[in-house]
């Protein structure tokens, strides 16, 4: 396998499974990891010097710490800027399986699933492809991949998504071919059609920024001074379609559900999970608080997300093979940890991807059966509340986010009405924008949002 993002969230993950199906018996497989940007370039260098190696730590909620030494990836290859290592050993015919994890704003789909060109590195990696270059975006990567591997005669190939998409795999294959026809290269689009699988895939595993202190930690409890730790929680799940072009691991043999559909099993854990995350870092961070669990344990944050689930998520999500009720409380439970110390920062990044990625289908849904939106209108009034901090320079952090657009932004908070202004905006919304009854939900939630601000907030 060929890995494409060697951040801590593969790592904790992907990376996990493969290493238990190796220590359960299984060699046939191994991971070799990179990066298609010139990110992250201390870690990587360290994971090089490690020969791949890193220790995992992970937390239960009820503080348990664990600590093991990962050694499934075998290769990390160098950044460059021609991907020639990365190109080289995805088109060999011993790679099975090429996955990838971008986060959601890096497939740059606008809300009818068609790439949005107004990114310019997006563009620019169109040009790039045109002249048989490989690019920056995950499509530019791919297909500089795929164009070697089908000059190779290197066979089939699958496509493995492991981000936080709705669908990831029928998305990013939209994307991947809409990218390659853009490029003008025919035969290339005929033969990834023919030679390519893109199963669809949920994962989940909380997994924070590995904190300062990380390294002394893993020092102190194993002995080994390791430069590119991670620390994660107990939990994790990997749910994929079991669609493969040419072989994969045993992966059920270590816990990993092989099933015909992930739809439900995406939809619970993007809405319940996912959006919730982003509920709770935002109103964390409009009254003062540093840590995911710190507004988790606030009676007035856990209600807010509690409610959206509750009224909103699960009457959209019902009938359902998932325990919606339960999946609610073990999910606020986990945000609950105050061990794994997950920042707000982290997960407040990138609301103009998960307004309409995480946040708008609960609202359209709704909407759809004559139902009311109150509590889950509660979600886009924060984050507006979040934004007009960031547009004052009045947050404590610094503000991430691939899918904004900031003189857009910036527009929204200036608008003589803000709560219309970021309501009537297409890309959060689709064809629900600037519609009335969502206007009003978002104005009430906005007052409420206020009075949750002036009674929280830390001195």
């Amino acid at each position: 396998m060929l890995h494409l993002g060697l951040g801590s969230f593969h790592r904790a993950h992907q990376a996990v499974y493969l290493q238990r199906l190796i220590e359960a018996g299984d060699t046939r497989w191994s991971l070799s990891g990179a990066n298609i940007r010139p990110d992250m370039a201390e870690v990587v260098a360290a994971l090089r010097a490690q020969g791949g190696r890193y220790t995992l730590e992970t937390v239960s909620p009820a503080g348990a710490y664990r600590y093991e030494q990962i050694e499934a990836i075998r290769e990390v290859l160098p950044w460059e800027r021609s991907l020639a290592a990365v190109i080289a050993r995805g088109a060999a015919p011993s790679t099975r399986i090429v996955s990838f994890t971008v986060t959601e704003a890096g497939y740059y789909l606008n809300d009818k699933g068609k790439l949005d060109l107004s990114f310019a590195d997006l563009a620019a990696d169109i040009e790039r492809a045109r002249r048989g270059e490989a690019g920056e975006t995950i499509y530019g990567a791919v297909c500089a991949i795929l164009r070697a591997r089908k000059a190779a005669g290197a066979g089939a190939v699958t496509l493995l998504n492991c981000d936080n998409l709705r669908h990831n795999g029928d998305r990013f294959r939209a994307g991947l071919l809409e990218f390659i026809e853009l490029s003008g290269d025919a035969e290339l689009l005929a033969w990834v059609n023919a030679n390519t699988r893109c199963p669809n895939a949920m994962v989940d595993r909380i997994t924070p920024r590995p904190p300062p202190e990380l390294r002394e930690r893993v020092k102190t409890a194993t002995g080994r001074d390791d430069a590119a730790p991670v620390t994660g929680e107990s939990f994790i799940q990997w749910v994929i379609e079991d669609n493969f072009a040419d072989g994969r691991p045993d992966w059920g043999r270590v816990g990993v559900e092989l099933v015909e559909s992930v739809q439900p099993y995406e939809e619970a854990k993007i809405r319940i999970l996912n959006a919730t995350h982003s509920c709770i870092a935002w109103a964390g961070t409009l009254v003062g608080l540093g840590f995911i669990h710190e507004g988790t344990h606030n009676t007035a944050i856990r209600k807010m997300a509690f409610d959206y689930v509750t009224d909103d998520v699960i009457p959209c999500l019902t009938p359902s093979p998932i325990d919606l009720e339960a999946y609610r409380d073990v999910v606020l439970d986990r945000f609950g940890n105050p061990s794994i110390r997950d920042t707000n920062q982290r997960v407040a990044a990138d609301g103009f991807s998960k307004i309409p990625g995480f946040i708008a289908p609960t609202v359209r849904e709704r909407l759809d059966a004559g139902q009311g939106i109150d509590s889950v209108a509660m979600l886009p009034a924060l984050f507006l509340a979040f934004l007009q901090r960031w547009h004052k320079g009045a947050l404590p952090y610094a503000y991430q986010d691939q899918g904004m657009d900031e003189a857009v932004a910036h527009a929204i908070c200036d608008a003589t009405d803000p709560v219309a202004a970021m309501c009537a905006d297409a890309g959060l919304w689709g064809h629900l924008a600037g519609d009335a009854r969502l206007v009003d939900a978002v104005r009430r939630g906005s007052a409420r949002v206020a009075r949750f601000i002036e009674t929280q907030s830390k001195p």
